[in-house]
């Protein structure tokens, strides 16, 4: 005969959360052992941290702390920042986190801790059941816990948001230089995307800075038929058919890139002295050759773009 699992009310296996669920997880950390992937092992209770106690404060294999806030009902906003304020006043290396029923905003958030910090946290969900006429027994389930998929997704996060910083860096410094030599792009802001432009004439076909980890680029960007982009195709053959003129004005040559089976088209100069990777003391002579560049650009190509415009 197989019996069938029963809900026993927490409250019923343990009527004070502090007194007697905290003095019970003391004498039985094997239970939560049992659910973690390292050993805690000397669990004191309520160890003081200013104005607050902690449940537990236990130790892992290699001797770090780690603190345990136990709550015999659905998590909340106080607890949450009782655990985060424990961590660092203890200085412990990891944190679990025990509720009857987790919210799931405070799912999200554990979530983000282990994405965000070097800590590690722990949501356990806690649950009472019996089965038949049995002693009731505890539950535990792991909600949330710190995994290397979930730090590595919170690295590239950090980096994007680094990524971010660093290009508009650059493009302030670019837009501060570049209205010492000419007013195109001169009115515009700087932004966190790898490129800046600005109208060349005819609507979708613009002047780029292109800003990679380590190389620069200028560019006209010819992306007006933002359908089957054959509009963008005809004006890049239009362009391509003064090639040696164009070149010869720009004193040199250039990058002819039609890109068949995408929608836009370029053509381009490559700036290899460096990118928003180097260092920042590099990013000036970066800087002045995609500026210098560009006024090339501005000299070379307009006449034929009015050609195609009217």
């Amino acid at each position: 005969m197989i019996g069938k699992i029963q809900k026993v009310p927490l409250r019923d296996i343990w009527k004070h959360e502090a007194q007697d669920f905290t003095t019970w997880l003391q004498n039985n950390i094997d239970v939560l052992n049992s659910m973690l992937d390292f050993q805690l092992t000397n669990p004191d209770r309520e160890q003081s941290t200013g104005n607050f106690s902690v449940d537990l404060v236990a130790e892992d294999d290699s001797g770090n702390l780690v603190i345990i806030e136990n709550q015999l009902e659905k998590s909340n906003h106080d607890h949450l920042g009782k655990v985060i304020t424990y961590l660092a006043a203890v200085g412990a290396s990891k944190a679990i986190w025990i509720v009857s029923e987790p919210r799931a905003e405070h799912i999200k958030a554990v979530s983000w801790l282990n994405e965000s910090t070097s800590a590690e946290f722990y949501l356990f969900k806690i649950e009472g059941i019996k089965i038949g006429d049995s002693h009731p027994a505890p539950l535990l389930t792991l909600i949330v816990g710190p995994s290397q998929e979930v730090k590595e997704a919170g690295e590239t996060k950090k980096e994007h948001v680094e990524r971010h910083y660093l290009r508009k860096e650059f493009w302030q410094m670019l837009i501060d230089v570049v209205k010492t030599k000419t007013k195109l792009h001169s009115n515009i802001s700087p932004n966190v995307y790898s490129w800046i432009g600005t109208g060349a004439g005819i609507g979708g076909v613009t002047y780029n800075y292109v800003i990679g980890q380590h190389e620069g680029k200028v560019e006209l960007y010819i992306d007006k038929d933002k359908e089957d982009g054959k509009e963008n195709k005809s004006i890049f053959d239009q362009l391509y058919t003064h090639k040696e003129e164009i070149e010869k004005t720009f004193g040199g040559p250039l990058n002819w890139e039609r890109l068949d089976g995408k929608r836009a088209s370029r053509i381009a100069k490559y700036i290899e002295k460096g990118g928003y990777r180097d260092d920042k003391e590099k990013w000036r002579g970066t800087i002045e050759e995609m500026i210098d560049t560009m006024i090339k650009f501005e000299k070379a190509l307009p006449p034929f773009i009015e050609k195609i415009r009217n």
